[in-house]
């Protein structure tokens, strides 16, 4: 019986373990590296459009460059966690750390 492709990913850990290689690896680190950097930036822009902020005024508020927003935003660096911190509370919003509690 022949499979067909359907474009329907089954295991996403295969895929990226042949594009980028096993986890460990130098290339799937900065894999994981970029993608955590692109995911930090996008949650960062869309809590600032939630918060009805441009770059410009974030930045202001916290004493940095609109381009030092847009980067983050971009995915192109990834912000101390102080520099989070202090985008977040410039928003009006904070972090709320919770522990996890196993669930048996």
């Amino acid at each position: 019986m022949e499979h067909k492709n359907d474009n329907q990913i089954r295991d996403y850990d295969a895929v990226l373990d042949a594009k980028y290689g096993a986890p460990g690896t130098p290339e799937r680190a900065q894999f994981e590296a970029e993608a955590e950097a692109f995911y930090s930036g996008q949650l960062l822009r869309d809590v600032r459009k939630e918060a009805g902020m441009t770059q410009a005024e974030v930045a202001e508020k916290i004493g940095a460059h609109k381009s030092y927003i847009s980067r983050i935003e971009n995915g192109l660096i990834i912000p101390t966690a102080t520099s989070f911190f202090r985008i977040i509370a410039a928003m009006g919003m904070q972090v709320q750390i919770t522990k996890v509690v196993a669930s048996v």
